[in-house]
């Protein structure tokens, strides 16, 4: 495995640990790391985040985040033993949400089997 790839899980592990139980903040309660992708120079790492929401909610929880990097890449930085870790850029997983609408659409639809015996 490539080094920014083993990074990038590693970090997800790690962000999620600390976004989910050290993070005391009602703001960022709903909020679940998807992925993480690190730049290939390793500066920069781009964290998905899925929050369940309102998009009032989605917004404040993102920006409570991205307020809160600092102490997550330094908590990240000790917890993996990094001399450098990468400035986190917090953004909003949409793929995750769109997949969960779709099933939520598709668990609505009511299938019927036609029956050719009534023909």
């Amino acid at each position: 495995m490539r080094r920014p790839e083993h990074l990038a899980e590693s970090l997800k592990d790690e962000i999620a640990e600390v976004v989910g139980f050290e993070m005391d903040d009602p703001r960022v309660e709903a909020a679940t790391v998807t992925d993480v992708t690190v730049s290939s120079d390793l500066r920069d790492a781009k964290v998905y985040v899925l929050v369940r929401g309102t998009d009032n909610e989605i917004e404040t929880a993102l920006k409570t985040l991205s307020r809160a990097s600092a102490f997550i890449r330094q908590r990240v930085a000790m917890d993996l033993d990094l001399r450098h870790a990468p400035e986190l850029h917090f953004v909003r997983d949409t793929a995750e949400e769109n997949a969960a609408r779709v099933d939520e659409l598709l668990s609505g639809i009511e299938f019927t089997e036609e029956n050719d015996s009534e023909e």
